[in-house]
């Protein structure tokens, strides 16, 4: 990470400004985590809040506000600003074990942020049991994506509070790019064929998002009604098990063992519903940031997707897990900037203006598309503790969209794969028996041929 400071003022991209035109009272577009610390001794609740305060309060990031604006909307370094107000704490009866942190966790994720102040949030939830305390940490999506979010995350932790922010490319000046490209004809050359190249793209992005739109199943339980209320799982799964899976399966990666696991979990509880959608593929989204780690920051959310059929209606553990792999391999084949999963690099060539109109109306439509987002948040292997308590526990969280019934966040961290499901709670009261069916999906690939 460089030393020079975030600018006082940065670049809102056309992606950025999209994650901000889909927000609802109902839909609130954040990113978030749960983490799960084990102390020593008794947690001083007071203590926690003024630390993390006091780290928040450092990055510069945090105290960016969004300005809006029809033509270029950006962040401005708010004045005045104290972390302080971003920093909550809650508890809940003691002992508390993981069902009580995911109920009070539902609770807090499920209310939006305030857009007239940094977009942001972070909730210490104690009374857990042995110790343990949590944080939850909510971020807007405009603000991070899951990489941005790990990366502020890490700095809020004992052994990385002296790292500098990554600076930001200060938004461009039209008039300034436009007289360079006069002056430098070679260069005005380039960016033609850089438009063009881009064009065509974008256009086979678009025409493919259209061939691949279809009606939703009326009966599945991956749509319904959108409302405000939540309700979270929070699912550990040994990866030593993921890694036999995959060795015992003939490879792949571990992230297409994961979603064989979650196509099994759907099946399981599908078919404990009665449900006929069981015999239906689930589309899911698989987010894919792409993000260079050598790369200057241009705004916030540079990201694509992919489409993947989870075959929820093969019988077969073993099939299921080569169909993934084979349909994950042929998406990476293709690259991030082709395919109907794309369509955020389309979202992110559009001008801001476009997005105020045009995106809540396209939010709407997501079911067309994908039945559920599925996003894998890479996390570093490294110790890591809160005022001396070592995080125990990581649960990434995915935003719900539109018309959505559940998405699923994973991220892998000290030998365990943590998985978080957000669920809208008026169409799946029964989420509990989806997070039963998880292990039982693994038990299946483990005992398959």
């Amino acid at each position: 990470m460089s030393a020079t400071e975030t600018p006082s003022r940065s670049e809102l991209t056309p992606l950025d400004w999209a994650f901000l035109c889909m927000e609802h009272e109902d839909t609130p577009m954040h990113v978030g985590a749960v983490a799960v610390f084990r102390s020593e001794g008794p947690v001083d609740r007071d203590r926690l809040r003024r630390l993390l305060a006091e780290r928040a309060q450092r990055i510069a990031r945090l105290r960016m506000r969004l300005e809006r604006s029809w033509l270029q909307p950006h962040w401005r370094e708010a004045r005045d600003f104290d972390a302080s107000g971003h920093v909550y704490d809650h508890e809940i009866p003691a002992p508390g074990g993981r069902e009580e942190l995911a109920i009070l966790a539902s609770e807090l994720i499920a209310d939006p942020l305030d857009q007239r102040r940094p977009l942001w949030e972070l909730h210490l939830i104690t009374g857990l049991a042995d110790n343990r305390f949590a944080v939850l940490m909510k971020f807007h999506h405009s603000l991070v994506d899951g990489h941005d979010a790990v990366e502020v995350g890490v700095r809020l932790l004992d052994e990385f509070t002296d790292l500098t922010d990554t600076p930001a490319t200060p938004p461009p000046n039209p008039l300034d790019e436009a007289f360079g490209l006069i002056r430098r004809p070679e260069k005005l050359v380039g960016a033609l064929r850089g438009t063009l190249s881009k064009s065509s793209e974008s256009l086979g992005i678009a025409a493919s998002v259209m061939r691949n739109m279809r009606i939703p199943v009326q009966s599945s339980p991956m749509h319904a009604s959108t409302s405000p209320a939540r309700r979270l799982a929070l699912v550990p799964i040994d990866l030593a098990d993921i890694r036999r899976i995959r060795s015992r399966h003939g490879g792949g990666t571990n992230n297409d063992v994961v979603l064989a696991v979650i196509a099994g979990a759907l099946r399981i509880w599908m078919a404990a519903r009665g449900e006929e959608s069981a015999e239906v593929p689930v589309r899911a989204l698989i987010p894919v940031c792409r993000r260079r780690s050598n790369q200057p920051r241009s705004g916030n959310n540079q990201l694509s997707g992919y489409l993947c059929e989870l075959p929820v209606d093969e019988p077969d553990p073993a099939t299921r897990l080569a169909s993934i792999r084979a349909e994950m391999s042929g998406n990476k084949s293709a690259g991030p900037l082709r395919g109907p999963g794309a369509f955020p690099v389309l979202a992110g060539r559009l001008p801001q203006v476009l997005h105020h109109v045009a995106t809540p109306l396209v939010a709407q439509g997501a079911p067309l598309l994908f039945d559920t987002m599925v996003t894998n948040v890479p996390l570093p292997t490294f110790h890591a503790a809160l005022d001396g308590a070592e995080v125990a526990e990581l649960f990434p969280l995915a935003p719900l969209a539109s018309g959505h019934s559940l998405s699923i966040a994973v991220s892998q961290f000290r030998g365990t794969v943590h998985i978080g499901v957000q669920a809208n709670r008026a169409a799946l009261p029964d989420l509990e028996k989806l997070a039963e069916a998880l292990p039982q999906a693994v038990a299946e690939l483990s005992d398959g041929t």
